[in-house]
């Protein structure tokens, strides 16, 4: 028995460790050094390709909790990450050459683990196969994941931002749709007068845009198709009140009148505790965009779990063709595992790696999936990409605002955090136990 993973990324290496700790022959797939994308320059696997920092340490943040959760699963990108550690703070952040080295080290000389250096081009047919390709996807390959996902892949990433419900000043915003149609919850509006508009208008098209890498360039009509709103905005001081910011079929209930402009924020997921900012698509720099959209009144205290981009991605859409588990609907059999989820980040792409792993094992010997409890980040994770909109998925990576909140509203923010995390790591505790008797260890012997 054995299974195929695609892709020796952080999620392709890690749902290969998964897989073998579980005493499973792997196949493992990876086009480098015989091909590289536009992005990667290092042979070795793991590679980071941005930033070394991989976030907030403090188990109390989002991205702390996931990697403790992940620690305490057996994760090997966990292991090779606290052994590569340098200097950052308060964040994990790794030295990326010995990080990748680490992680190619113990995935190479694993027995079970056969590496095959080649471009795959098509999912292999039959049997258990895990596709852990990455945002970056070779065009073949896509193409074919697109046949089996029923054309249900995206190959340009424009996402608006997405603010937690609770950061929102409801004082200066109403709930209505256009005319009264759909139902009054179907939106949040965000009222603007003129003179706050005017402020607002100025601050986007004189701020700092990111800069765009050689293998973001898109064709120019994916841009026409999803313009940045600060690109719309330089059409012209009142494009944008006869775009997304459109105030007709709205009135404001405060002063009976139809406001100047209006930003309409979009229930994200069931729970409605985290929102969409509509039409803000943006390639803005990240603090710019806090600074900026923080202008308009019901955010001037929003907390983003997630900023703007425009950026080359290729992601499935998850909410229409994936279980829970990661497996795909119609072939359950098949797995994916990383970006292609739909996740964001790099522990999270490792995250749902070891998931993919985990239940690809599963389903090879005919046992029950495993869905971590939605209390846990890697279970709300699991779930947001699955349960949320398929019109509107957009990628995401870990943050509170996809935690079930708890019954009793905890004001303080530090200590809702904390007690978070806590029930988090508690909920957690069953899996732990009942994993830990078939998973392998790490090898020291291999500098590990």
């Amino acid at each position: 028995m054995k299974i195929s993973v695609i892709g020796a990324g952080l999620a392709g290496c890690e749902a290969a460790w998964q897989i073998a700790s579980r005493g499973i022959k792997v196949d493992l797939y990876e086009m480098k050094p015989v091909h590289y994308t536009p992005a990667h320059k290092n042979p070795g696997f793991a590679e980071l390709i941005c930033s070394n920092s991989l976030k907030a340490e403090r188990v109390s943040s989002a991205a702390g909790l996931l990697k403790e959760e992940m620690r305490r699963l057996g994760s090997l990108l966990m292991h090779c990450a606290d052994k590569a550690r340098v200097p950052a703070g308060g964040a994990l952040a790794v030295d990326r050459d010995i990080f990748s080295a680490l992680v190619t080290e113990q995935i190479r000389s694993h027995p079970l683990i056969r590496v095959h250096t080649e471009e795959v081009q098509s999912i292999p047919d039959g049997g258990i196969r895990v596709v852990a390709t990455g945002p970056l996807t070779a065009q073949a390959l896509a193409d074919d994941i697109a046949i089996f996902c029923a054309g249900s892949l995206s190959f340009y990433d424009a996402a608006a931002p997405i603010v937690t419900a609770e950061s929102l000043d409801m004082d200066a915003c109403f709930s209505a749709s256009r005319y009264d149609k759909g139902g009054d919850d179907a939106y949040l509006n965000c009222p603007m007068n003129k003179e706050e508009y005017e402020q607002f208008y100025d601050a986007l098209v004189s701020a700092e845009r990111a800069p765009v890498h050689g293998f973001d360039v898109a064709d120019p009509k994916v841009y026409e198709g999803c313009m940045p709103v600060e690109v719309m905005a330089g059409r012209g001081r009142d494009t944008l009140r006869f775009g997304p910011l459109k105030p007709v079929g709205l009135r404001d209930p405060k002063t009976g009148h139809r406001p100047w402009a209006v930003v309409q924020l979009r229930r994200e997921n069931a729970a409605a505790t985290l929102y969409n900012l509509v039409g803000f698509q943006t390639n803005l720099k990240f603090p710019e965009q806090k600074r900026v959209f923080g202008l308009i009144p019901a955010l001037k205290n929003a907390d983003f779990v997630r900023y703007g981009v425009m950026h080359r991605n290729t992601f499935v859409n998850s909410p229409k063709i994936l279980y829970s588990d990661f497996s795909l609907k119609a072939d359950p059999n098949l797995f994916f595992a990383g970006q292609l989820t739909g996740v964001e980040g790099y522990m999270e792409s490792a995250a749902s790696g070891l998931m993919a792993g985990w239940n690809a094992v599963q389903r090879l010997l005919g046992q029950d999936t495993v869905i971590l409890p939605r209390e846990t980040m890697i279970g709300a994770l699991s779930r947001y990409l699955v349960e949320c909109d398929p019109a509107h998925f957009q990628p995401m990576g870990a943050n509170f605002g996809i935690l079930p909140p708890f019954e009793k509203q905890i004001r303080d923010k530090r200590e809702r955090y904390e007690a978070l995390a806590q029930r988090s790591l508690d909920m957690l505790l069953p899996y732990i136990k009942k994993d830990v008797a078939v998973m392998g260890g790490f090898s020291d012997e291999n500098h590990c």
